[in-house]
């Protein structure tokens, strides 16, 4: 079983870089559509994703067509949008010999509108106060949706304490 979140046409490299850095520490595979708002040199990208690069796998697609003939089951494909009728934990991701994809949209316009009409019963949504605000900010979306499905995955090769907190409380 694989997770993946995946990126539609990424703008902010802080966001891109934070959400790599969940990816690295949740075993995830981060998909990233062109094109990109940033260069992948970028000193952002880097700063945000620290030294955790090399500990996460990346796939580049050079559009959302091409994306979608490498997802090996499309009914396991999750478009993430305010605008979704089912929430984030109605799906069952516990299948442990499926792969999961969840792709997310671009900060300012999220997924492309056709495209969203045309898969409305793949599209999953973060509760929210609307009257607050326009949008939850991409990287912590990504983080609550991917924590979810690792719940549902019993947290799947995750370490739930480490060794030294463990000791420190015997």
């Amino acid at each position: 079983m694989t997770n993946h979140i995946v990126l539609f046409e990424p703008l902010m490299p802080a966001n891109t870089g934070n959400i790599a850095r969940t990816c690295a520490g949740t075993d995830t595979v981060l998909d990233l559509i062109e094109p990109l708002g940033f260069s992948i040199d970028d000193k952002h990208l880097k700063r945000a994703g620290l030294d955790y690069w090399d500990k996460v796998q990346i796939n580049y697609h050079q559009n959302l067509p091409e994306f979608l003939k490498s997802v090996k089951n499309p009914k396991n494909l999750f478009l993430v949008s305010k605008f979704a009728n089912q929430d984030y934990t109605d799906p069952d991701y516990s299948d442990p010999s499926q792969d999961y994809y969840l792709l997310f949209g671009k900060e300012t316009t999220g997924l492309p509108e056709p495209f969203m009409r045309q898969n409305p019963e793949k599209a999953i949504r973060i509760p929210q106060d609307d009257d607050n605000i326009r949008a939850l900010n991409l990287s912590n979306t990504c983080a609550i949706v991917i924590y979810e499905v690792l719940r549902q995955q019993n947290f799947n090769n995750l370490e739930r304490t480490h060794q030294y907190e463990h000791d420190k409380l015997k």
